[in-house]
């Protein structure tokens, strides 16, 4: 994708992508009952416009990456108008829900109605206020949706950074040699980018939501090499040393403490010495020091129980202790791409 025409597509489509998400994002906030943002944590949000520029900045590397052959370009460029109408009609349909879960900070209904036994206690929350939290189909069938509004088009430029370290990891080893797991990959839109990028790569889904990987099931349906497993994360059903590469996508600010640790020595037994383990999730406080009042806000308007805890997290620490070691860290507009590498065990 390095001539002109192509970089002028990418562009177009970008931009319009962009304007289709912003939109619906300022209708819902006019739609929605306003939540009360302390005058303190107003004082330190940052500029719509610097955050704009910083959004545009980030497409910009995007797109360098792309014509540089570092990463494919997006495989739904030119989305389907049709689904992409149906799909903002069933996210305003739900919006008044979600904001009268909001003003009445009812986040328990899934726990009310959840099998026992079936899931973790933290899981069952409508986190964000969702409806149905992580457990119904409708929810699985909005929740890209919900969250490139969020993002304002961004999200899935965001996950695509965590391509980079793949591809560095791969080169040694090949494709054809290699195993990737996927812990908690939600509807699959990431491994779709992974597939699309290396096809010949085995890849392994692993999300506790039975409705969530039958959307990646169908997100994955044309590639072969794909393995689903329906499991937690802290408990995960495959061999020790079992993967080369293990990523986990917006997962760890949605882990309470213990389950963080728990996690993390979930992926220092999957992953094979000298393998890698990527994270992509939310910029931490101090990343970016102009967005800290921004991180600040985000769990007073969404239900983010553990969020406030993961921005001070030292990943580093959490990570070497269970005997890997940061080998890269890079910032992608809202987000912070994180790669560890599993050190050999003590002779």
């Amino acid at each position: 994708m390095a001539d002109l025409l192509d970089r002028f597509v990418y562009r177009a489509a970008t931009g319009a992508r962009l304007s289709w998400y912003l939109g619906q994002k300022l209708l819902a906030e006019r739609l929605v009952k306003p939540t009360h943002t302390p005058p303190e944590m107003r004082a330190r949000l940052p500029q719509g416009r610097a955050l704009m520029a910083h959004l545009h900045q980030f497409l910009a590397e995007d797109l360098a990456h792309i014509e540089a052959g570092d990463y494919a370009p997006p495989a739904d460029l030119a989305p389907n108008p049709v689904a992409s109408l149906r799909r903002a009609g069933a996210f305003f349909r739900d919006l008044g829900r979600v904001d009268q879960r909001r003003h009445a900070e009812r986040h328990q209904e899934v726990a009310e109605t959840a099998p026992e036994g079936a899931f973790p206690r933290y899981y069952l929350q409508n986190f964000h206020y969702q409806t149905d939290g992580w457990l119904s189909r409708r929810s699985a069938e909005i929740y890209d949706h919900q969250v490139e509004v969020l993002f304002m088009g961004s999200a899935d430029a965001m996950r695509r950074q965590a391509l980079l370290p793949i591809a560095q990891a791969l080169a040694p080893i090949g494709q054809r040699r290699a195993r990737l797991i996927d812990i908690a990959c939600g509807t699959g839109r990431f491994l779709r980018e992974v597939k699309g990028n290396f096809p010949l790569l085995e890849v392994t889904a692993l999300d506790l939501s039975p409705f969530y990987l039958d959307e990646a099931r169908a997100a994955l349906a044309d590639w072969s090499g794909t393995r689903f497993v329906q499991a937690a994360a802290e408990t995960v059903p495959e061999p020790d040393a079992s993967y080369d590469i293990a990523t986990a996508i917006y997962l760890f600010h949605e882990l309470p403490p213990k389950a963080r640790r728990t996690v993390v020595a979930e992926l220092a037994r999957l992953v094979k010495p000298g393998g890698i383990c990527v994270l992509v999730d939310s910029l931490q406080t101090g990343d970016r020091p102009e967005y800290d009042g921004l991180l600040d806000l985000f769990p007073v308007k969404f239900h983010e129980p553990y969020y406030a805890g993961y921005l001070g997290e030292d990943l580093g620490a959490l990570f070497g202790a269970a005997g890997f070691e940061t080998i890269a860290t890079r910032f992608a507009f809202l987000s912070k791409i994180v790669t560890f590498r599993r050190r050999a065990p003590a002779p």
